[in-house]
């Protein structure tokens, strides 16, 4: 058998709690800038939970077209500007393509909470004729696939994954299937979430995860000494994905790397005595990319935040790739986890090393545990080659994902 198409990113579009944009995004990593603040759309005074990684600078006037405003979600919203940004940076117009060539796959994972909210409380209040028709759809999870093929025209395979922190990945690699397959041509993979209101932060709150301190600047920590939990936020990226061939014979403007590899895995039962199954994803998607251990530039890590998953995401890199032998960032401590939008922007962030040549240091973490054997870079960021990278992402109930992202001209990417 031959070896299976190579499918690229040529286009990118984010929208994160540091920054409204790819480049803005970007910048605001390089530079140290945190998006984690003291929440603001409501008083979180009452709640145990404080901070977030909450986006403030969003003109919805600017960014999503006034008839679309009245029936979505933020989610939906950010979603809307994110993909149009990465369909204009791949300059591909879905309309012009055959009927049913694009398609779209998005990952969500707490659906239209804020939407919901502001309806239920209508109802409470007003009355059941108050209630907007379009609380129907606008809270689902599959809102935001179905809001993007109609906007795009996008009539080709069109899903939605459900995996929490674990669908941005999960996203992108079932688009790459359908792209390999040649169901598609073009298709627009990726993941935003936006849980910040009343509602969607209470929801949030049972699962004991959450950090409670209301310091913004300690309030995160992954693979400290003093991690405490983590900092929900909102936000996530979107790209448009072609076969490698396809995308130079249309003449793409630029490739920006290759979802060169990927693997999945479910842990086991708690209490079942066998070990937890992230080693195995790590491991998979190596193969799948035909990449050895000390081939891989940079792990992008799920970075979770609490002790517990953060030792076992320690041991997992530090058995795959040896005791402090790879570079380990974590730019999810200037945004907090982003749900179904982090492990996209991680790609997105991956895709940015592979380009510049630049490994962004981690904010705030200042006592790696010795034990945990890794090499999280802090401090300052580290201007490097960066030519293969994997992003690590994990979701709540035991979903593990592991994507290796190349460089374009990587040999073998063609």
């Amino acid at each position: 058998m031959g070896r299976a198409a190579s499918v690229v990113v040529t286009g990118v579009g984010a929208v994160a709690p540091n920054g409204v944009g790819a480049d803005a995004y970007w910048t605001a990593v390089i530079q140290g800038r945190s998006g984690i603040r003291r929440l603001s759309r409501f008083d979180p005074s009452s709640y145990p939970v404080t901070v977030g990684g909450e986006i403030t600078d969003f003109d919805l006037t600017q960014h999503v077209p006034s008839r679309l405003r009245p029936q979505t979600d933020r989610t939906t919203q950010y979603a809307l500007a994110a993909a149009a940004w990465a369909f204009d940076d791949a300059e591909v117009d879905a309309h012009a393509l055959g009927e049913y060539d694009a398609g779209v796959v998005t990952a969500n994972a707490c659906g239209g909470f804020e939407f919901g909210q502001h309806e239920l409380q209508k109802l409470w209040s007003e009355g059941p004729h108050r209630v907007s028709a379009y609380q129907s759809f606008a809270w689902f999870y599959a809102v935001n696939t179905g809001q993007l093929s109609i906007r795009h025209g996008l009539r080709g395979h069109s899903s939605v994954l459900v995996t929490e922190q674990a669908g941005g990945l999960d996203a992108l690699a079932a688009a790459r299937r359908k792209v390999r397959s040649g169901t598609l041509a073009v298709a627009l993979a990726g993941g935003v979430d936006a849980p910040l209101g009343p509602w969607g932060l209470t929801a949030q709150i049972p699962n004991g995860r959450l950090s409670r301190r209301p310091e913004p600047h300690r309030s995160y920590l992954p693979f400290d000494q003093d991690a405490c939990g983590y900092v929900p936020g909102e936000g996530g990226a979107f790209f448009v994905l072609e076969e490698a061939g396809a995308a130079r014979e249309r003449g793409a403007r630029r490739i920006y790397g290759e979802l060169a590899g990927y693997a999945a895995t479910f842990d086991p039962a708690p209490g079942s005595g066998r070990d937890r199954a992230l080693v195995r994803a790590v491991t998979g998607a190596l193969d799948d990319a035909g990449v050895a251990p000390g081939e891989v530039d940079v792990v992008v890590a799920d970075a979770h935040g609490s002790p517990d998953l953060d030792r076992v995401e320690a041991a997992a890199i530090a058995g795959v790739f040896g005791a402090r032998a790879v570079p380990v960032a974590a730019p999810k401590t200037m945004t907090g986890r982003l749900y179904s939008g982090g492990a996209a922007l991680d790609v997105f962030s991956a895709l940015m090393m592979i380009r510049d040549g630049i490994v962004p240091a981690a904010v705030n973490i200042g006592d790696v545990p010795e034990e945990y054997e890794i090499d999280v870079v802090t401090g300052a960021h580290r201007r490097m080659p960066v030519r293969t990278t994997l992003v690590v992402a994990r979701g709540l109930g035991g979903f593990n994902s592991a994507l290796v992202v190349r460089g374009p001209e990587t040999p073998g990417s063609d």
